[in-house]
């Protein structure tokens, strides 16, 4: 079992920057592929980013790539999500997921085997 909880959230203005970050527990964090989603009112769950287990590759969704940076301290047990340069179609509830299945960072949710709870992120204009 794995327990993931997100912080870092917050209300910002657009051009500005958060720090997500997702601290795990229960189990060898290395062993998990990491990755980031987010879910608009009334939108599906939409793949942002991801990280292999040594955090060698990294993965984005086109609408973040140049603006948001995911990482990872194995020694922490914590992945980040860096955002910069927010917009207001950037305003969505953050969840971290952990995945030690597959070899690949996979982009659906319901291939993941734990989520947090998520961390809400309002952008306004």
């Amino acid at each position: 079992q794995v327990q993931l909880v997100e912080s870092g959230g917050g209300l910002v203005q657009a051009g500005g920057s958060l720090r997500l970050s997702c601290a795990a527990s229960g189990r060898t964090f290395s062993d998990y592929n990491m990755a980031w989603f987010r879910q608009a009112p009334g939108k599906e769950h939409e793949f942002v980013a991801g990280i292999t287990r040594a955090g060698g590759s990294t993965y984005y969704v086109d609408s973040v790539k140049g603006r948001f940076t995911i990482s990872r301290d194995n020694a922490k047990n914590t992945v980040y999500l860096q955002m910069n340069s927010l917009k207001p179609e950037d305003t969505a509830v953050y969840y971290c997921a952990a995945d030690r299945t597959y070899n690949s960072v996979r982009y659906h949710l319901h291939e993941y085997d734990y989520w947090g709870q998520g961390t809400q992120v309002t952008v306004s204009s």
